[in-house]
């Protein structure tokens, strides 16, 4: 190691080995916040062992796994964009993909909320379906429309704040259509809008509440089977897309494999800092592209 260091090839040996080293670095920090040490043991401890100690486990080192699994849960998944960025930096000695990595936090943070707002509305068509079929049976059961709406509403859940005005109105002899409209602009809700018809049309007129509540469930049912059938059936298309958008990754892995050198290539010299920013510019539109195909297909 003493030759090593003094040698002619001893400085470049240890630049070329701090990429690596700090690259393991990172990836043990990352699996130490995904899931902590000894994942085994702790579900065994918690399973059989009543919260004991099993294997003599250091009580410092339980509690940097609880820190950490507490700094995970803190930690959004858009984030993992820039710790993934300073691992290329420091792997291909330049601050661009840092920048990069940077910027791409805000996208990544827009996905991750459309995602959660999509499961949100999803989460309450399930409602309102719950909701009708609570409804309906509460009316067949003998009670009134206003009781058996206060029932429905505390037992299905899922309306979030609009659920307490939907009973209140119920409770208190408001307009409950008026404050079932106003529940469906909520996204996913919509649903409520033929609930808040079949209410006008069983309270004012004296029609039958539970065949109209019956026939509006299987009409909601049947639009969200559909609607998840043609979203699996195009699950294969979004994957197709991801998994091009992903190429590029693998060729530089068989660049680096091959001894090719391409960060290099493509951090520090004119010609492919061009090709790495049209490339860019060209994937986030191929990527935009496609996804907005499918989302329109979903739409249809």
């Amino acid at each position: 190691m003493g030759k090593a260091g003094r040698g002619k090839d001893g400085p470049v040996s240890v630049v070329r080995e701090t990429p690596v080293a700090a690259a393991l670095a990172c990836a043990g920090a990352a699996i130490c916040l995904w899931g902590g040490p000894y994942p085994a043991a702790r579900r065994a401890q918690l399973m059989l062992a009543g919260g004991g100690v099993l294997g003599g486990e250091p009580k410092p080192w339980r509690e940097l796994a609880g820190e950490l699994r507490r700094v995970r849960g803190r930690w959004r998944p858009q984030w993992w964009a820039l710790v993934v960025a300073v691992v290329v930096a420091v792997l291909g000695g330049s601050v661009l993909p840092v920048v990069a990595g940077a910027a791409g936090v805000p996208l990544l943070r827009r996905l991750c909320r459309a995602r959660e707002a999509r499961r949100a509305g999803e989460g309450r068509a399930d409602a309102v379906i719950a909701l009708c079929a609570a409804l309906a049976g509460e009316v067949r059961s003998g009670r009134q429309p206003g009781e058996a709406l206060q029932r429905a509403a505390r037992d299905s859940g899922g309306l979030g704040e609009a659920q307490a005005a939907v009973a209140a109105a119920a409770r208190f002899g408001g307009d409950v259509p008026d404050a079932l409209s106003v529940a469906a602009r909520q996204p996913g809700a919509d649903g409520l809008l033929g609930l808040a018809a079949c209410w006008r049309v069983a309270v004012d007129q004296g029609a039958g509440l539970a065949s109209g509540l019956d026939r509006l469930e299987a009409a909601l049912r049947a639009e969200r089977d559909q609607r998840a059938d043609l979203r699996a059936q195009l699950a294969g298309a979004r994957s197709t897309a991801v998994m091009l958008a992903g190429l590029p990754v693998l060729g530089l892995l068989l660049g680096t494999a091959l001894g090719a050198d391409p960060l290099r290539v493509l951090l520090h010299t004119g010609a492919g800092l061009g090709c790495l920013l049209v490339g860019g510019v060209l994937e986030g539109v191929g990527m935009w592209w496609a996804m907005r195909i499918v989302r329109g297909a979903e739409e249809v």
